[in-house]
């Protein structure tokens, strides 16, 4: 569970990582082909570890319920809702703190 765990969460991390600044929802979640299929392989990797025997002795894992995969879900959401949060935050300050944007012939 605790390997789990930290696979999906690293999905949030992964996405949080595509921009410094800017929100996802700007980027497009779904415009990196190759994070996607990174993802992909990273989750059936993890479920080979999980769920096949031969790995499951060399790894010492043991198969999940579905009641305990559920509780996963949240995680990826979690990890990248706090950095989008926090680049709402670095962005809102940003705008606080640049100069005013000043019309074409204005002076002052």
């Amino acid at each position: 569970m605790t390997f789990l765990s930290m696979v999906v969460a690293q999905i949030g991390t992964a996405f949080a990582a595509r921009t410094e600044r800017a929100s996802l929802r700007s980027v497009g979640a779904f415009s990196n082909r190759p994070l996607l299929a990174g993802i992909a392989l990273e989750l059936a990797l993890a479920a080979a570890i999980i769920y096949l025997p031969p790995l499951q002795r060399l790894l010492s894992t043991a198969p999940l319920p579905p009641h305990l995969l559920l509780v996963t879900v949240p995680f990826p959401f979690i990890v990248w809702g706090a950095d989008e949060l926090r680049r709402y935050l670095l962005r809102r300050r940003a705008a606080r703190h640049a100069p005013p944007v000043r019309a074409a012939g204005e002076t002052g």
